[in-house]
């Protein structure tokens, strides 16, 4: 009797996983539809489709961020690096297309590649020499600070002379139509993302290593290999989002970056994903990432000011952390 019960146990306990998983998309896209729908009331160029291209432009660099941020957070880990590192990675495409004239395809990946070097560095620190994430991406943050002041003289490096690095962000695809070219580029990371997320052994082992990393290690699954391909996978976003901010600014600027880890965490967690790690989805982080820019989006057409914005963004990722502990006391 126990063998029969005990696969159906699993399996109803999987359904309610799931459910609950579910539910909380639902509710944060329940909760971006009335934030949407209050702004549409409360100011009438909210909803219009330049402005609606305004907030998913807006929603890019954070969105990128996010999406990588989502494999560490699942893991029951933290990257601090990504707002510093993600300025670093600008400042190194300018450095391979501007300074050392390398042909633009060759730049990007180089500069994806660079994101993921960071990446696995964290890794490395984290799974290797058993620094707490916390302390060892804090560190990389510093170090990814200083390098970028350094590799650019502390000057913007200017993309002017290489019209077609900016087109990859502010361009469109489809002539005659507004879609930002930055906007394509996150639906295919997302969709890149979710896949791997949810249909490959990477995706499988960081759910596992968050929801019991003890447990992982004991049914023979080298999880400090796999925690440093998750951080290297999850620097590649960061150098992604390098080349998405500075082709839309048009400059590598030294001195940006600072903050941004902090919003996309906030995308991370507002999605849905559980900080104490084994639960998350991508498509709950754009979700997050696009309550961020309505939110954003809105407060400034409001004219409300930037520290009330600040303030908001502060409560609202107080209630989404609350609604993650509320919910891990249910489960």
């Amino acid at each position: 009797m126990t063998a029969v019960k005990t696969p159906v146990r699993e399996s109803a306990g999987r359904f309610v996983a799931v459910a609950k998983g579910r539910l909380q998309q639902l509710l944060a896209f329940a909760s971006l539809i009335v934030i949407s729908a209050f702004f549409s009331v409360a100011s009438p160029y909210f909803f219009t489709y330049s402005n609606f291209t305004a907030v998913l432009f807006s929603t890019v660099v954070i969105g990128t961020l996010a999406i990588g941020t989502t494999f560490v957070i699942i893991t029951g880990g933290i990257d601090l690096s990504i707002g510093t590192g993600m300025a670093l990675c600008a400042v190194m495409a300018g450095v391979f297309i501007v300074n050392m004239d390398l042909p633009l395809a060759v730049g990007v990946v180089a500069t994806i590649l660079f994101g993921g070097l960071m990446g696995l560095v964290n890794g490395i620190n984290i799974a290797v020499l058993r620094i707490p994430p916390f302390i060892a991406t804090l560190a990389m943050m510093l170090v990814a600070g200083g390098l970028a002041l350094v590799l650019s003289n502390s000057a913007p490096i200017y993309f002017s002379e290489d019209p077609s690095y900016t087109k990859i962000s502010t361009g469109n695809l489809i002539p005659g139509v507004e879609f930002p070219n930055a906007v394509v580029v996150l639906i295919v990371a997302a969709a890149i993302a979710g896949v791997l997320l949810t249909k490959t052994l990477l995706g499988r082992y960081t759910y596992s290593i968050g929801s019991n990393e003890e447990a992982t290690a004991l049914s023979g699954i080298d999880v400090r290999k796999w925690k440093i391909a998750i951080y290297a996978f999850a620097g590649l976003f960061t150098g992604l989002a390098g080349i998405m901010i500075s082709a839309r600014l048009g400059s590598a600027q030294p001195a940006t970056g600072m903050g941004y880890e902090l919003q996309a965490i906030a995308a991370v967690v507002i999605g849905g994903t559980s900080l104490s790690g084994g639960k998350g989805s991508i498509v709950g982080t754009l979700i997050g990432a696009l309550i961020i820019g309505v939110l954003d989006n809105g407060l400034q057409l409001m004219s409300i000011p930037q520290e009330w914005q600040n303030v908001i963004l502060g409560c609202v990722i107080l209630v989404a952390v609350y609604t993650d502990i509320l919910r891990k006391k249910e489960a």
